[in-house]
């Protein structure tokens, strides 16, 4: 198993963003070839100490590293990339992370 992980700062408009996070971006990912499971934050995300940078995470599960790669050589995963640069975020905007996991 392989994950994308993707973490979204603190949006200038956090209602405007959610709207076409969920609306518009979500749909268009879910048709991404290979992936496997699409999760997302369910509410405020924390760090011990309080409160954290990021409004939202959203983690794609896919079967393996190429898995991911391809996924995003794909037409359905180009779309994806050019609704991201799109989203309009302050600096630090998008951080995207590529894992392969295990269960341990």
């Amino acid at each position: 198993m392989a994950k994308l992980v993707v973490m979204y700062s603190a949006p200038k408009d956090a209602a405007a963003f959610d709207k076409h996070y969920f609306e518009t971006h979500i749909p268009i990912a879910k048709a991404i070839p290979g992936l496997r499971k699409y999760e997302v934050n369910n509410g405020p995300i924390m760090t011990p100490a309080g409160p954290s940078a990021f409004h939202l995470i959203a983690t794609l599960h896919f079967d393996d590293v190429a898995a991911i790669q391809n996924a995003f050589a794909s037409p359905q995963g180009q779309a994806a990339a050019a609704d991201v640069q799109g989203m309009g975020f302050p600096e630090g905007g998008v951080q995207m992370l590529i894992m392969d996991a295990r269960e341990v």
